[in-house]
């Protein structure tokens, strides 16, 4: 497959590039195994002929399930710039998602307390003063009702692992898709690969600063043809 058709551009400005990321795959993987990552490197390697490596700053992931947008830098200052605004909470990130069940009321807070399972890509809801957990809170609203479930948007305040599948799955309301907590409803592409399987959650914007000119950036990641069977679905 030629480099420029691996992956989808969303934005694509000096040293700051944000690509729509789809399910299933990887953001990074060791060498050898394939990777959001790995793509893009192709990609700009063949774009601006470089023959040596190619740099590519990461600063921050998605689960290898959820697709969306996500943002890679293409120098290390502007990398670290971008990992700054992560870590004092100044990207807002929205995501969409589905839910086996029916979320009332239509919109509310949820506010938890995360740990990380240890040796394990896991994470779990504890009692609060558990001495590893750490405060979970997203916001959320109702977008739509469907024959199986209810579709959300979210407004994550914090980052926990697996925020918002654990979080939802607490409720006894498991992303569609995501067996790992507990879903009963298949999602996305069929392939026999558990690896490769989608779960119902989408990161749906992202709104950051430009790290070299500082001008705000709002980036909106179009539902892949995955949810298009949501759709049909939709009750109001």
């Amino acid at each position: 497959m030629p480099a420029d058709k691996e992956i989808d551009l969303l934005y694509d400005n000096g040293p700051c590039l944000v690509v729509m990321k789809p399910g299933g795959l990887l953001t990074q993987a060791p060498p050898g195994i394939d990777s959001l990552e790995t793509r893009i490197k192709r990609f700009l390697k063949s774009r601006d002929g470089k023959s040596g490596k190619v740099y590519l700053g990461v600063p921050h992931r998605l689960d290898r399930p959820v697709s969306g947008a996500i943002v890679f830098a293409t120098h290390a200052r502007a990398a670290r710039r971008l990992s700054e605004q992560f870590e004092e909470h100044l990207v807002k990130k929205v995501y969409w998602c589905c839910v086996e069940g029916d979320v009332e009321p239509d919109q509310g807070n949820w506010h938890d307390h995360v740990r990380k399972i240890p040796g394990k890509a896991a994470a779990e809801v504890v009692p609060e003063g558990h001495p590893e957990g750490r405060s979970a809170v997203l916001g959320y609203r109702v977008l739509a009702r469907f024959a199986t479930g209810t579709m959300l948007e979210i407004l994550l305040q914090t980052g926990r692992t697996h925020q918002i599948r654990v979080q939802a799955a607490s409720r006894g309301l498991p992303l569609l898709g995501d067996e790992q907590y507990g879903s009963r409803h298949a999602f996305g592409p069929s392939t026999l690969d558990l690896r490769q399987r989608w779960i119902a959650l989408h990161a749906r914007q992202l709104s950051l600063l430009h790290p070299v000119s500082r001008e705000r950036i709002d980036i909106t990641a179009p539902l892949p043809a995955a949810w298009d069977n949501i759709a049909r679905d939709r009750m109001c």
